[in-house]
């Protein structure tokens, strides 16, 4: 059994607020670095929560994270602009990106904002659900330092670069979240896996002579992470990084790799899209419409039970509110490490 204790929401984003506020970053920033990084364990996804504060804090003691970045737009039009993130934390950056999105979509329907020169937000649903929260459909999508292997490469060559897309539902429900990499499973997946003790399916990676396993262990240790669909996610995780360092003029996956390999995707560029939906259709028929589509699924088929994307999120939240948030023994030590201390409660 996983060794495991609970601590409260709030707590959890006082003593991550602390921690970055102790290395230099100022209120505005450690603000959103910590409600956006508790997010992620609060809905049931630990491998992009507070896991990850300590190569952070690292980070920004070492140079490769810039404590308080002065975000600059660099290039605009009506409906879009880039942003240069000057290597700031990635959640901060990447929620002023959408910010810049839904609000040119507000006035023009649709809004883009290409975000480079910045390290690693977290995770995806965290942004693309804000737009979502906000009225609108949310686009994101980054690149990141290889972990994927592609067209039966022996070594990773593109990161799973993953994609978020968030639909609005109204009448005060949850958004419908649709968060995936493009490989079989999430490197931090696989971590999470492995602190668990559980098996993974043996389609998630190779081990390091290059045969599937269901040992998290050695496929970490072998780096042969398989793409999901086979061609299918490396073409998308090709696309994605065109879509992000291409259309950046910014580095590709190897380029990060090469520079930082600690996973901070330093020099990491990624992509925001907010759509309008009023400019497509009255919002209240888009409404009525996802929810038709959601209760036909739901009696298409006697005893089909519909998980919708992001669902178990919503319901694991509601969990945590009320119990605290699970936090594993091996997190607990990581980041005692960095002198953050979590206590149950």
């Amino acid at each position: 059994m996983a060794k495991e204790f609970r601590i409260q929401h709030a707590q959890l984003v006082g003593i991550i607020a602390k921690a970055l506020a102790d290395a230099g970053v100022p209120a505005p920033v450690w603000a959103i670095e910590a409600e956006v990084m508790a997010e992620a364990d609060l809905l049931g996804v630990p491998s992009h929560g507070v896991r990850m504060l300590p190569g952070l804090v690292r980070g920004i003691h070492d140079g490769r994270v810039t404590a308080n970045p002065q975000i600059k737009i660099i290039r605009e039009r009506l409906a879009s602009c880039v942003l240069d993130g000057e290597n700031g934390p990635g959640r901060f950056v990447s929620v002023q990106a959408m910010q810049h999105a839904v609000g040119r979509a507000q006035h023009l329907g649709i809004g883009a904002c290409l975000a480079t020169r910045m390290t690693h937000w977290g995770r995806a649903h965290a942004y693309a659900c804000r737009a979502a929260q906000a009225g609108m459909i949310g686009i994101c999508t980054t690149n990141a330092i290889p972990n994927m292997l592609a067209w039966g490469s022996t070594r990773p060559l593109l990161g799973n670069n993953p994609l978020a897309i968030a639909v609005p539902r109204g009448r005060g429900r949850e958004p419908i979240v649709l968060d995936m990499a493009m490989s079989q499973a999430a490197v931090g997946k696989i971590g999470t896996f492995l602190r668990e003790g559980k098996k993974v399916p043996a389609n998630w990676g190779l081990d390091a002579a290059g045969q599937p396993s269901d040992d998290p262990a050695a496929i970490l240790a072998g780096k042969k992470i398989l793409p999901f669909g086979d061609h299918k996610g490396v073409g998308l995780a090709l696309i994605m990084e065109l879509l992000t360092g291409a259309l950046s003029g910014g580095l590709f996956s190897h380029e990060i790799g090469q520079a930082d390999p600690t996973g901070l995707d330093a020099g990491s560029s990624k992509l925001f899209l907010a759509l309008n939906i009023s400019a497509f259709v009255d919002a209240e028929r888009f409404g009525q419409r996802v929810e038709d589509l959601i209760a036909w699924l739901h009696q298409a088929e006697p005893g089909l039970t519909i998980t919708l994307p992001g669902e178990r999120g919503w319901q694991t939240r509601e969990r945590n509110l009320a119990e605290g948030i699970p936090i594993h023994e091996e997190i607990a030590a990581q980041l005692e490490a960095i002198g953050v201390r979590l206590e149950p409660g």
